[in-house]
């Protein structure tokens, strides 16, 4: 079954721009994420999420799951859990590993969930 695809537009806007500021993302006192190259998408009204390349990720505090959703305007999100801190954190973090067109920004970048980590940002 094919599965349906949107695109942003005025009842729907996504846009992704570059956020120069520093973003220190980190669990129970480990630092995952560290970086200037991050992504800021603003979708609907939703608040606006920050997307970290990897290559700034310590991935070896993840841990990929199987689980997996679809959104019809970016696409397949797979899921890492955060293996850091006092206790895991299931599902915490997202990635598109093959977003629609229309955010193929954020191909191959993570995001966290706030409630499952600290986010500082230093401008």
């Amino acid at each position: 079954m094919t599965k349906p695809v949107l695109q942003p537009g005025p009842d729907h806007p996504i846009t992704v721009t570059p956020n120069p500021a520093r973003i220190v993302v980190s669990r129970g006192g480990r630092v995952l994420a560290d970086t200037r190259g991050a992504l800021t998408l603003q979708e609907a009204n939703y608040p606006p999420v920050q997307y970290v390349p990897r290559a700034d990720a310590d991935l070896s505090l993840l841990e990929r799951t199987d689980h997996g959703t679809y959104c019809t305007y970016k696409g397949d999100a797979s899921y890492f859990s955060i293996v850091a801190g006092d206790a895991p954190a299931e599902n915490a973090v997202w990635t598109y590993e093959q977003p629609h067109d229309a955010v193929g920004e954020i191909r191959e970048y993570l995001a966290f969930y706030p409630n499952q980590v600290e986010v500082s940002v230093e401008e």
